[in-house]
């Protein structure tokens, strides 16, 4: 590393952390030995999980099951929506190569298998261990534990039913760490669909470890952020009751499973198709005024020139960071659907290798205005006495999920 880049690194996480501070409801009470843990529990798990070869064959493994599972849905949809795919030329082109009938499928088969791998015992071994580390560290109760660590793989929505007994209970400050934590993470369910977007733009990459690895790094993050927005030290821990089993059997497990994923194509769908027109309309607007004035302007300009900074302070040059804070402002006010294709769609040079997987983490995340509203509507159909608690800590919660993701973008860039 050369002299300039350490000196940015340096002032990234100060930055990153000073973003947060503002938001805190009591900033002279911050524990920072919290934001130590945070910061360097990111940097091990990010060592472990990119650096260690075991695990770095494991993720080759696994990145070869993502490709079977990417042929199996392949199958599956084109049985039932398609036909072989034509060439450039054809007047018809094949379903399959739309993106309803081509990425979408991806949700629900993933989350079919998630599903199973719940009910089986395999997911919740490996959210029970991180669950546990987090609980340790950051002095947290079971149930808050449980459910932030859960969204490594299942929803912002679906998590918080693992503790759903235990909502009611919650602090504000766990409730923020819940909120923060599943705004911070992609689910299992959208990664595969995610990969058949980016695979063009990071041919040379495993992105399920990148994707793994951003949520796991994520966890600890978001609650390094909710602890600093909302210090305190209310503990809600498991009582006689015992968490409630989702699933039944592998049959309902199945059927569930692609019911949910079901209902999370077709709300991913439903908002792409509203926030697109929305946003085509908000930049014919602006192109309006432009023209009148004489300079271009867009949405996209003008999250650019926002989030620039931001950009930045997780380790990118200057002069790619308007780009990358481009994307950055359209994953945060819109979602990561309309953000990764741009960022898939970038020509090449625009960002370099480095950035552009620094700009990857930074982006992956629920973190929206959109995520907002649909976590405080399940959220409050769970716990319908804590609404107003769940509105109060709505905005503290997108803040800290997005400061948690640029800052897993910061660590990951230090590091490869």
């Amino acid at each position: 590393m050369t002299a300039p880049y350490i000196i940015q690194i340096i002032i990234g996480f100060i930055g990153l952390i000073a973003l947060a501070v503002p938001f805190s409801n009591n900033a002279k009470i911050i524990n920072y030995k919290y934001i130590a843990y945070g910061v360097l529990s990111q940097i091990i798990l990010a060592a472990i999980l990119l650096k260690i070869p075991l695990v770095v064959d494991a993720f080759a493994m696994l990145g070869e099951g993502v490709t079977i599972l990417q042929k199996a849905t392949v199958e599956g949809a084109g049985f039932v929506f398609g036909y072989p795919p034509s060439d450039s030329a054809a007047l018809f082109p094949s379903l399959l190569q739309t993106f309803a009938f081509g990425v979408l499928p991806y949700i629900i088969v993933m989350s079919c298998i998630s599903a199973i791998l719940w009910y089986w015992g395999v997911l919740p071994f490996i959210v029970n261990i991180l669950s546990k580390v987090c609980q340790k560290l950051f002095n947290i109760g079971g149930p808050v534990g449980l459910g932030a660590a859960a969204n490594v793989f299942v929803g912002q929505v679906e998590a918080p039913l693992l503790i759903k007994p235990y909502l009611s209970k919650l602090s504000k400050k766990e409730i923020l760490i819940l909120m923060t934590a599943g705004m911070a993470t992609v689910a299992g369910s959208v990664m595969v669909a995610l990969i058949s977007i980016l695979e063009s733009q990071f041919a040379n990459e495993n992105l399920i470890q990148h994707f793994i690895t951003a949520s796991v790094l994520s966890v600890p993050a978001a609650i390094m952020y909710a602890n600093i927005m909302i210090p305190s030290n209310e503990i809600t821990e498991f009582g006689e009751n015992k968490t409630p089993k989702v699933y039944k059997s592998t049959m309902d497990a199945i059927t569930r499973g692609t019911s949910d994923g079901t209902s999370i194509a077709a709300s991913v769908a439903a908002i792409l198709i509203a926030v697109i027109a929305l946003v085509f309309i908000v930049n014919s607007f602006l192109g309006f005024i432009g023209s009148y004035l004489g300079f271009d302007i867009s949405i996209q300009i003008i999250l650019g020139y926002l989030f620039a900074p931001v950009a930045w302070l997780m380790g990118i040059p200057w002069g790619e960071a308007i780009v990358a804070g481009e994307l950055l402002g359209l994953k945060t006010t819109l979602n990561e659907f309309v953000a990764y294709p741009a960022l898939a769609s970038l020509e090449p040079g625009i960002l370099s290798d480095k950035s552009k997987l620094i700009t990857f983490y930074g982006l992956c995340g629920f973190a929206n205005f959109s995520s907002v509203g649909i976590l405080v509507s399940g959220l409050g159909a769970m716990a319908p006495e804590r609404k107003e608690d769940l509105i109060e800590v709505s905005f503290q919660a997108l803040v800290g999920a997005t400061l948690a993701s640029c800052m897993t973008g910061l660590i990951v860039g230090c590091l490869i």
